[in-house]
């Protein structure tokens, strides 16, 4: 009986999947000084970014320094677990508010990744969320 249930558990973790965080680390990793410089930037610009969760969609507020500017950049929300329920979006803004579509299978920790471009100069926030 034991060593059939160590035959039935070697068995069921060798058909377990595997899937790095990330496809291009090294990649990311020489580029990681962008953002921590970016984060640092973000810091300076005071405040914190507010959530807000309405009827399908997840509504991000920037801090008060970036209304009335022209705001480009890209969000990712990135679910560890399994990167096909990851969602990335481009987006512009004046107003300093980032409407993402949210889909009903979108459910669990995230991290949300905000990457802002204002002027050729670069900020970043990083927070956990839950959807």
């Amino acid at each position: 009986f034991f060593v059939s249930g160590i035959v039935f558990l070697a068995v069921k973790s060798s058909m377990q999947k595997f899937e790095l965080v990330q496809t291009d680390y090294y990649a990311d990793e020489l580029k990681y000084q962008t953002v921590i410089d970016a984060s640092a930037r973000a810091k300076e610009m005071g405040g914190a970014l507010t959530i807000q969760q309405e009827m399908g969609k997840m509504i991000i507020q920037l801090p008060n320094g970036f209304e009335h500017s022209k705001l480009s950049g890209k969000v990712h929300l990135y679910f560890a677990a399994a990167e096909q329920k990851d969602i990335i979006k481009d987006f512009e803004t004046r107003d300093g508010k980032i409407f993402v579509e949210l889909l009903s299978t979108t459910k669990g920790n995230y991290t949300l990744k905000l990457d802002l471009l204002r002027d050729g100069v670069s900020y970043y926030y990083e927070q956990k969320v839950f959807l």
